[in-house]
């Protein structure tokens, strides 16, 4: 029987993802246990998506409390779970308005809706180009693959929606070509995950800053992987010198349970009027209700300090690990959004972490990406560190 018969016959599930062949049944804190009891440490943080842990008691005491109130009531209706999580977004960010849906690629899906509309009314012209950037990753609907300016990513799914315009990422001469495309906005990530786990050179934003405000141009932020904390401020355009127009958020905003987000200044935000867009799933009460709690857990337990304190720890020691093995060639990233760059294959280094009870990601075919969750502490770094010392040992 060969390997895709036995998939089909095994599951009904479209064969999407190559997935590892453990089941993970239970999580807490840093850790998960799979369906035989064996008992993992988790880096992975569900992709950048458990940020304060698994199973946060807050966050579930909040979401168990409104399982007995009311699940659905759809956006025709006023919901104060939805009222209260964008009223705190605004008041902890540079943005104005808030709009709720269910992911990163619908939150992304927004943002080109809302700069197009944008565009249309300031300008009256016909004109919709957004640029988007090399090794990108922006999500896998049609729209926002087509803003994914990756080949491997992109391939089988011709023809693409018109409209975007890809440049090199930290090129600073290629920003020139701005002037030429007039693009309505731009659309990155501050640092790249699926491309490799690659920071935005801080004067590289600058110039582009520069360009986009001389010219007019939105500046949309994909905070998808790289908000709420990940990179040691709540938002990782607070590291850089500008404030975007837009940015959109998913992942760690509930705590595990499905949400996304789309801030924007109220000059942008103020086109979407009814009927311009809408969620059926999003911001209704269960999710809206994970995020309000998720980011009360973020002021009340201080994350953001940790990250900043616990992610100096593990750059020490991963650094430490550098020197001893010279595989490593590179670590990059901030905060606890790092790659571990080699000059071998990632897949066999995540497999033979697996073997040591530790889970670990990849960032391409030669990075390793770690996403601890924010709540991390130093015994739960030590204990990493060992792990992954010995997987290059063996290697």
């Amino acid at each position: 029987m060969d390997k895709q018969t036995a998939i089909k016959e095994k599951f009904a599930l479209m064969h999407t993802y190559s997935r590892a062949p453990l089941k993970l049944v239970k999580g807490k804190g840093c850790y998960v246990w799979d369906q035989n009891g064996k008992k993992y440490l988790d880096f992975t943080a569900g992709i950048a998506v458990c940020n304060l842990g698994h199973v946060p008691d807050k966050v579930k005491a909040k979401i168990s409390a409104q399982l007995d109130q009311i699940w659905h009531s759809s956006n025709l209706f006023e919901i104060e779970a939805q009222e209260l999580l964008a009223a705190k977004l605004t008041e902890m960010s540079a943005f104005d308005a808030a709009f709720f849906c269910n992911s990163g690629a619908e939150a992304n899906e927004a943002a080109i809706k809302l700069a197009r509309l944008y565009a249309h009314h300031q300008t009256n012209t016909e004109q919709y180009e957004i640029v988007t950037f090399q090794h990108g990753f922006h999500g896998r609907t049609l729209g926002t693959l087509s803003a994914t300016a990756q080949e491997k990513i992109q391939k089988g799914f011709d023809p693409l929606l018109p409209g975007f315009t890809y440049l090199p990422y930290n090129d600073i001469p290629a920003l020139s070509e701005l002037e030429k495309i007039k693009p309505i906005a731009v659309m990155l990530e501050l640092v790249q995950g699926e491309g490799g786990v690659i920071p935005a050179d801080k004067e590289w934003i600058k110039a582009l800053a520069a360009i986009c405000k001389k010219n007019g141009i939105l500046m949309i932020v994909d905070e998808v992987q790289t908000g709420m904390g990940r990179t040691g401020t709540l938002f990782a355009y607070e590291q850089y010198e500008f404030q975007p127009d837009i940015i959109t958020l998913a992942k760690g905003l509930g705590s595990g349970f499905p949400i996304g987000a789309m801030l924007a200044k109220e000059n942008v935000a103020q086109y979407f009027g009814p009927g311009t867009h809408g969620s059926t799933f999003g911001g209704n009460p269960l999710a809206t209700t994970a995020g309000l709690s998720t980011l009360e857990t973020f002021s009340e337990e201080q994350i953001i300090a940790n990250v900043q304190k616990q992610s100096e720890y593990l750059w020490t020691r991963l650094n430490g690990l550098k020197e001893k093995y010279p595989c490593i060639k590179a670590i990059r990233g901030k905060g606890l959004m790092i790659g571990i760059v080699l000059d071998t294959e990632a897949a066999q280094v995540i497999q033979a972490a697996q073997q040591e009870s530790l889970l670990i990601l990849s960032a391409g075919p030669q990075v390793v990406r770690l996403l601890p969750p924010l709540t991390v502490g130093k015994e739960e770094i030590g204990e990493f560190v060992m792990k992954l010392d010995h997987v290059f040992a063996k290697l």
